[in-house]
């Protein structure tokens, strides 16, 4: 889609480690952008080789953190309009035309998106996964992402706006992926909370565990998504155990170490 002048170019950031399985659907879903931006964080497999098909925009960099790392990639962009994507979303034509219909008439610094959760060619339109509105379109200038190390967040210097058109979110495919994504996040959570001063018991951990699954499967009303609602309540529940779990350990060997 041809660009309609300097201050109208929009540069597409994403960040990447070892997603070799979705790097290249979700750069084609990208063509339509000005530019293309990847920080890799040192893949094994051909992530970096496949990325380069699509951009020669591609760095390889120390892993610092998503936010961080995210915030690398915007400083390398030389558009002033960001469009952050993950490697697991895809843009549909539909939001490619808005994204570029907003910027020529832009009347916000930022644009939160809703997400639809994707499992298994399954929308999750319950507890809790829908719209799951994120912030991905903004001004280089006017918003930055913290510096948390999982679920990072825009923080945006200025106003903000929505679009229509969601963002696909092919994020899970099996049940490994369930468990091996709340693996991940339970240990980066369980470690910044512990740093941002949070405290937690083995009790803690069975409590949340518990309140999670309920709000998910039943207050949420995860179960109208049948067998993929039930999954997502497990995963809520086994993320939310694990991290308590990883910040009581924290805890516990925090006062080990204080001695009496």
């Amino acid at each position: 889609m041809a660009n309609t002048g300097a201050n109208n170019k929009i540069s597409v950031t994403l960040i990447t480690l070892n997603e070799a399985d979705n790097i290249e659907d979700c750069l084609k879903s990208c063509s339509w952008a000005d530019e293309i931006v990847v920080v890799d964080s040192q893949s094994t497999d051909k992530t970096v080789e496949l990325a380069r098909k699509f951009t020669d925009k591609v760095f390889v960099e120390e892993w610092k953190g998503q936010g961080y790392n995210k915030n690398l990639a915007v400083q390398k962009a030389s558009g002033p309009w960001i469009f952050s994507i993950d490697a697991d979303e895809r843009v549909s034509p539909e939001l490619a035309k808005e994204i570029r219909q907003t910027v020529n008439n832009a009347q916000n610094d930022a644009y939160s998106i809703k997400r639809k959760n994707i499992y298994r060619g399954q929308w999750i339109k319950h507890g809790g996964w829908w719209p799951d509105e994120v912030k991905r379109l903004f001004l280089k200038n006017k918003a930055s992402f913290n510096n948390a190390r999982i679920h990072d967040s825009l923080q945006v210097n200025g106003t903000a706006g929505w679009l229509l058109h969601p963002l696909i979110h092919e994020s899970f495919f099996t049940a490994d992926d369930f468990l091996e994504r709340a693996r991940h996040y339970a240990i980066h959570q369980g470690r910044e909370m512990f740093e941002n001063g949070r405290k937690a018991t083995a009790l803690t951990a069975f409590w949340r565990a518990i309140f999670t699954f309920f709000k998910t499967f039943v207050l949420r009303a995860g179960f109208l998504d049948g067998r993929a609602g039930f999954l997502v309540a497990n995963y809520n529940t086994t993320l939310a155990f694990y991290k308590y779990m990883i910040l009581a350990e924290f805890w516990n060997d925090n006062k080990n170490k204080a001695g009496p």
